[in-house]
C-alpha cells in the first residue's frame, strides 16, 4: 500500500516475446502456451504487458533469417517505449551470441529495464546475469549446431537411399503423394520442354504460364522467376535423380543414385533439354531472345541491304484501319531511312511461300527415323570398368595408389561419351520438337509463339529484301518482296 502523501505506484510496462523455430501445422500453439506463461510471471511482477512480439515458424539460429518481431523488439526498447522483456526462456530470444549481444548493449544504455524469464532467472542488469546468460546462449548455440549437424547426416542418409525430402510436392509431382505424377502438371512440364527443344524461349513459356496460373508460383507474388521456370524443366528429379544440396548424388558405383518416386522424363529427353539450354546461355550470356515482329532481323533494305526491324505504328489503335506495325528502313541503325512496308501482308506473303516450299519437299522425302545413341554400348562398358575399380580398391584387391592411377582415365572418358550422347539426343529431340511444319496451316503457324515462328522460316530464308515501292498510292506488290532461299 502507498504510504501517506505518496502517489500510486505505476506499473512498468513490458513486452512479452515468443518464438517457436517450426510450427507445421500453421496454428501457432506453441507461441500461444508461451504467452500465457509470460503473462502469468508478467502479474506475479506486478508489470503490465503491454504488447506481445511473436515470432512464429522462425529460426533464431539460422544467420540468414531476419526476425521482424524482435527487431521491432529491439528498437521499442531503444526507443523507452517499453521498460523490459518477459520471454518464457533465454533460447526463445537469443540463439546466436550477436544477438544477445545487442540486447545486452540496450540494458547498458538503460540499466532500470526490467528482464524475466519463466524458466529461469536471468537478470541482464547485472555482471553476473549478463555472465550467465552469454554461457547459456552459448551452450544453445552448439546444441543448434549439434541439431544442425545431425539433420544434415540424416538428410545425407536418406538421399543415399534414394528416400525423397519431404516438404512440399514439386510441381510435376502430386501435393497429396510426392512419389506420384500429376498428369496435368507432367503435361505441361513436357510440352514445356519441346517447345524449348523448338527454339522457344524461357521467357515465353513463363508468360504463359503465368496467365494460365501452371508451375506453382509463390502466393503473394505477382510474376514467376525465370529460373524457376527453368528448374522445373531441367530438375534431375524429372529422371528420378537424387540431389543433395543442389547436385545429383552419386552412389559407391558411380551412378546416379536413383528417387523412390515416379520419373517424368527419360534420360535421353532431359539431357537434350538440359544441353539446348546450356548451350543458348553460352551462345548469347545475359542477352534477351525477345522479337515481337515475324521478320525483325531478316528483312533487309533493298537500297542499302540493311537489316530492318519491325516497329509499331504509333498511329494504331484498337479497332482502327490503321496498320499495326510496319518495317522500315532507320537511319538510326545504319540505314538509308528510304524503304518502308506494312508488315502484315509481308508477313502473310512470306509464311505462305515458306510452308508451300516445305510441302514441296516433304512429298518426296520419308521421315528421319527415331535412331539410338551409337556408342550406348561404350559407355556402358565404360561404366562397368569404373564399377570394378571401385569395388577392386573396396575389397583391398588393389590399392588406393593403384585405383588413382586407373580412374581418372576413365572417368575423362566417360564424361566425353556422356556429352557425346547428349549433343546427339539434343538434336534428335529438336527435330521431334520442332515437328513436321510442312502440315501447317497459316492460321497454326501464326498460333506458334514468335521464336519458333522466327526458326522455321530461317530454317528456308537467309533473308527476305524489301525493295522500295516508289512514289504514289502503294498497293502491296509480292514481287518487291524477294525471299532469299537457302541452298
Amino acid at each position: 500500500m502507498a504510504q501517506l502523501g505518496e502517489g500510486p505506484t505505476v506499473a512498468r510496462k513490458v513486452g512479452i516475446y515468443t518464438r517457436i523455430s517450426r510450427d507445421d501445422e500453421g496454428e501457432a500453439l506453441g507461441v500461444a502456451r508461451q504467452q500465457a506463461d509470460c503473462e502469468r510471471l508478467a502479474d506475479l511482477r506486478s508489470w503490465q504487458a503491454v504488447k506481445v512480439y511473436e515470432d512464429n515458424d522462425v529460426s533464431a539460429f539460422k544467420r540468414n533469417v531476419v526476425r521482424d518481431e524482435f527487431e521491432l523488439m529491439l528498437k521499442d526498447l531503444r526507443a523507452g517505449l517499453i521498460d523490459g522483456i518477459v520471454a518464457y526462456d533465454l533460447d526463445r530470444l537469443a540463439r546466436q551470441p550477436r544477438d544477445l549481444e545487442r540486447l545486452i548493449e540496450i540494458f547498458d544504455e538503460r540499466p532500470r529495464l526490467e528482464f524475466a524469464t519463466v524458466t529461469n532467472d536471468v537478470n541482464l542488469g547485472t555482471p553476473d546475469g549478463r555472465t550467465m546468460a552469454r554461457i547459456m546462449v552459448a551452450f544453445a548455440n552448439k546444441s543448434s549446431h549439434d541439431a544442425s549437424r545431425r539433420i544434415r547426416r540424416k538428410h545425407l542418409e536418406l538421399a543415399q537411399q534414394g528416400k525423397d525430402s519431404g516438404g512440399p510436392a514439386p510441381y510435376g509431382w502430386r501435393r497429396d503423394d510426392r512419389s506420384k505424377v500429376d498428369p496435368e502438371a507432367a503435361k505441361a512440364i513436357r510440352a514445356a520442354q519441346r517447345e524449348v527443344l523448338a527454339g522457344v524461349r524461357i521467357g515465353t513459356i513463363r508468360t504463359r504460364w503465368q496467365e494460365q496460373g501452371l508451375g506453382n508460383p509463390r502466393e503473394g507474388t505477382k510474376r514467376m522467376a525465370h529460373h524457376h521456370v527453368e528448374h522445373i524443366l531441367t530438375n534431375p528429379r524429372l529422371v528420378g535423380y537424387r540431389t543433395y544440396h543442389g547436385e545429383i548424388l552419386y552412389g559407391d558405383d558411380g551412378q546416379p543414385v536413383m528417387g523412390d518416386w515416379e520419373p517424368i522424363n527419360t534420360v535421353e529427353e532431359w539431357e537434350a533439354v538440359c544441353a539446348t539450354i546450356a548451350e543458348r546461355k553460352q551462345q548469347r550470356p545475359g542477352q534477351s531472345l525477345a522479337r515481337k515482329y515475324l521478320l525483325s532481323g531478316i528483312a533487309r533494305c533493298g537500297l542499302c541491304k540493311t537489316k530492318i526491324r519491325g516497329q509499331l505504328n504509333r498511329k494504331w489503335q484498337p479497332g482502327s484501319k490503321a496498320s499495326k506495325y510496319s518495317y522500315q528502313c532507320s537511319v538510326v541503325n545504319g540505314g538509308c531511312g528510304k524503304v518502308g512496308r506494312v508488315g502484315q501482308p509481308v508477313d502473310k506473303h512470306i509464311v505462305r511461300l515458306v510452308l508451300e516450299e516445305k510441302r514441296e519437299k516433304a512429298a518426296g522425302s520419308d521421315a528421319p527415323e527415331d535412331q539410338r545413341w551409337p556408342r550406348e554400348q561404350e559407355l556402358e562398358e565404360v561404366n562397368a570398368d569404373i564399377r570394378q575399380l571401385l569395388t577392386a580398391e573396396n575389397t583391398k584387391q588393389i590399392s588406393v595408389s593403384m585405383l588413382l592411377q586407373l580412374l581418372p582415365a576413365k572417368e575423362r572418358l566417360r564424361d566425353e561419351l556422356k556429352l557425346e550422347r547428349s549433343r546427339f539426343y539434343k538434336e534428335q529431340k529438336q527435330r521431334e520438337a520442332k515437328g513436321r511444319t510442312e502440315d501447317l496451316t497459316e492460321e497454326e503457324f501464326f498460333d506458334l509463339p514468335i521464336e519458333r515462328q522466327q526458326e522455321i522460316i530461317l530454317h528456308s530464308l537467309s533473308a527476305v529484301i524489301i525493295h522500295p515501292a516508289g512514289r504514289g498510292k502503294r498497293i502491296f506488290d509480292p514481287d518487291l518482296i524477294e525471299p532469299v532461299w537457302r541452298e
